[in-house]
This record gives C-alpha cells, sequence and structure tokens, in this order.
C-alpha cells in the first residue's frame, strides 16, 4: 500500500517549480512514485492564488494545475462537512486556510493516525495536531 500525505500549498509550489526551498525529507516524498499525496482543496486555491499573481516560477494557473493533473499520485481533497466540524475544533492553529489543511489530513488519515503533512507552516508544526514531514 502507498505511503500517504497531505501537501500544503509551499511544498506543492516549490515542488513543482522545482525550488530548492523545499525541505529535503519533503523532496524525498513528492518525487516517490509509490505514495498517494492529498492536495487539500483550500491548498491548491491558495497556490493557484500565488501563481496568479506572479508570486512563483510557475507560468500559469493552467501550468499548475496541469502538473496536478498529470501526476496520477496527486488527488485533490474536496472541503466537506467533515473537514469543516474537524476544523472547528483546531484552535492551536489560528489561521483558517492551515486549520483547514490540517483538519484534511486528519479527516483522511482517522482519529488514530493523521496523515503526516507536507510543510513547513509554523502553526501547523507548533500545534503538534499532525504529523508534518519537511
Amino acid at each position: 500500500m502507498a505511503n500517504e500525505y497531505a501537501v500544503d500549498a509551499h511544498a506543492l509550489i516549490w515542488f513543482l517549480a522545482g525550488n530548492q526551498r523545499l525541505g529535503g525529507k519533503a523532496l524525498g516524498v513528492l518525487q516517490d512514485p509509490g505514495n498517494r499525496l492529498y492536495v487539500p482543496i483550500i491548498a491548491l486555491a491558495e497556490a493557484c492564488w500565488a501563481v496568479a499573481r506572479g508570486k512563483t516560477r510557475i507560468a500559469s494557473v493552467a501550468a499548475l494545475l496541469a502538473g496536478i493533473d498529470s501526476d496520477p499520485r496527486f488527488v485533490v481533497v474536496p472541503l466537506d462537512r467533515a473537514v469543516l466540524d474537524r476544523s472547528l475544533a483546531l484552535s492551536a492553529i489560528p489561521e483558517m486556510h492551515d486549520c483547514l489543511i490540517a483538519a484534511t489530513a486528519l479527516v483522511l488519515g482517522g482519529a488514530s493516525s493523521p496523515v503526516p503533512i507536507l510543510t513547513c507552516d509554523a502553526d501547523i508544526i507548533s500545534s503538534g495536531l499532525v504529523p508534518v514531514v519537511w
């Protein structure tokens, strides 16, 4: 069975753009053809927003989406009521987008085994609510 990970916006953008700021362990996870990579829709929306505003080396939103769509390891996870409900209890993460990303990892993995998140976000890391790979 594939290892499963949630991917935040920075990890996604930096991987697709070949940015050296991507953490070494996260890069290894993203390069492994056997891993399943869950992209919370909120993280994908953040990535599209950054690309559309020229904040990355990715040429266009279409190029970003093509990078996701062409790699079968990426699975876009919708924002649904289960994720929303779980996020409402995550007061240790103050920013809404980060809270929804963490909630997605918690819902995907179940209460006892959250899916690790590829992130360098300080609030997610310091919350201790989900395992982090960077």
